[in-house]
């Protein structure tokens, strides 16, 4: 029997603790999906107790969560799990509070909600005052590192405290149920996995919109861009769980193994290929839902009158490994564009016969949808119904809803997943350091390879689909996105 697991939550204040983590354990608390014994320390730097820290968090979570805001009830039974420890994180000396807490006999695990600079003190600080006597896991949320360099610095902080079975890295993508039925989709799909190679697939689009900007970030953004933020970890994941080839099992390290071999097959970008291959964009004054918003140089806090940072980025990549040979992978994602989308889009060849005509050749599409709304769309072709014409063809979706397929009145947050695993003791849906360290090297090469070049950024009007050399990326190989 597993021992009583202790979560002591880092950054419990801050803004990531009251719109995710909080939200995400009491859902987990309404569905009874908590043991009885499991205890809460949130943690941070504010000198208060309990009672002042509560009704804040209340309030916070209320504006995110609206109607499903826990009750006086739910609420009164959800913080009997809860105590409050001020820490200065800098100051080894305070973390004396935490010890007294802390029982060794239970689960000791550490949620870092902080930034990243904060890794290697607060474990250096927990290790000289004995908070890590016990069993002990840590969560750290991305960016691991900002490069290669820093990336490996960063792990060896953590290693140096926690062996790799007590890290849990977050991507949140990989928690959201439609991520999860990728693997299911698959490898326990017959007519599926047996056509998931270059001998039936086209070409495969990752797309992941974001309506918003840099919501007030500017100076953290501006040092890091959309390729590093985005792409290195969410699209890259993505990819990996579409191309690997089907793991041994669902434990953690047959997954990551296999992930690791797409991240090293994938082809460099080098000097000779980046300008074909690569579009960078920023978002300059434009329209979103009907209102106006300012460029990326006119967002508050901006603080130069010009920026060579993206907010937009378009790449066309490749595997090379036999499954994928000669298959491109197009990515994009961006800030400021017209809809709030995560999609993948698997497209298919088309039929080397055609019985029904020249203008009837229609591809059938697998669409994934991860937001807004999660499910899983097949693109079918189907005669019309008609007398007047004899064979006509048109495309039919074939539209699975995650939501009405299930007995549950929401889809769940990919954090409550991600919490239960953590909590559990399940690693199978999240990063290894190996993965994390490859998609850097892919990822310098890439950056380095722009800089050289002189890829600069391309303009783009908020709301639209970005710059237009993004349309020629794939248009010149006679495709086209898909929204």
């Amino acid at each position: 029997m597993m021992a009583a697991v202790d979560l002591i939550i880092f950054g419990a204040s801050g803004d990531l603790s009251a719109r995710k983590l909080f939200p995400a354990l009491f859902q987990l608390e309404r569905l009874s999906l908590l043991e009885a014994d499991l205890r809460i320390a949130a943690v941070a730097r504010t000198e208060q107790g309990l009672d002042d820290f509560l009704p804040v968090l209340r309030e916070k979570m209320a504006s995110y969560m609206g109607d499903d805001a826990p009750d006086e009830d739910e609420w009164a039974r959800f913080t009997q799990r809860f105590s409050y420890v001020s820490v200065n994180f800098a100051e080894p000396k305070e973390y004396a509070g935490l010890r007294d807490w802390l029982d060794d006999s239970r689960i000791s695990l550490f949620y870092f909600a902080t930034p990243p600079s904060l890794f290697a003190p607060i474990c250096e600080h927990l290790s000289t005052t004995n908070c890590l006597a016990g069993d002990c896991r840590i969560v750290v949320e991305k960016p691991i590192g900002e490069n290669l360099t820093s990336s490996i610095q960063v792990n060896e902080a953590l290693a140096r405290y926690f062996n790799e079975q007590s890290i849990y890295r977050i991507d949140h993508y990989l928690g959201k149920e439609t991520v999860q039925n990728l693997l299911v989709l698959r490898f326990a799909n017959r007519f599926i996995n047996s056509q998931w190679d270059n001998t039936c697939i086209d070409h495969i689009q990752i797309t992941v919109g974001e309506m918003v900007g840099i919501e007030g970030r500017w100076s953290y953004y501006d040092n890091v861009g959309q390729l590093r933020d985005m792409v290195q970890n969410h699209l890259m994941q993505l990819m990996c769980l579409v191309a690997m080839e089907p793991p041994n099992s669902l434990e953690a390290e047959s997954i990551r193994d296999e992930k690791v071999k797409i991240v090293r097959a994938l082809r460099r970008i080098d000097e000779r290929s980046v300008a074909e291959h690569v579009v960078r964009g920023q978002y300059a004054d434009g329209w979103i839902a009907g209102a106006a918003v300012p460029g990326y140089l006119n967002e508050e806090g901006c603080e130069h009158e010009s920026s060579d940072t993206e907010t937009y980025i378009a790449i066309k990549a490749h595997v090379d490994n036999w499954r994928w040979s000669g298959v491109p992978f197009y990515l994009r994602t961006g800030k400021r564009l017209p809809e709030k989308v995560t999609e993948i889009v698997i497209h298919y060849k088309d039929l080397p016969h055609n019985i029904f005509g020249d203008g009837a050749n229609i591809p059938n599409k697998l669409v994934i949808r991860l937001q807004p709304n999660e499910g899983i769309e097949l693109s079918m072709v189907s005669k019309k119904q008609s007398l007047k014409e004899r064979m006509s063809l048109q495309g039919y979706p074939l539209d699975l809803d995650f939501r009405e397929g299930s007995d549950m009145d929401r889809i769940p947050d990919a954090y409550e997943r991600l919490f239960l695993d953590a909590i559990n003791g399940d690693q199978s849906l999240f990063v290894g350091r190996e993965e994390i360290e490859e998609s850097w090297r892919w990822i310098d090469q890439l950056v380095a390879s722009c800089q050289k070049q002189g890829v600069k950024v391309r303009p783009y009007h908020a709301g639209s689909w970005g710059p237009a050399k993004a349309e020629i990326l794939i248009e010149k190989d006679f495709r086209s996105w898909h929204v």
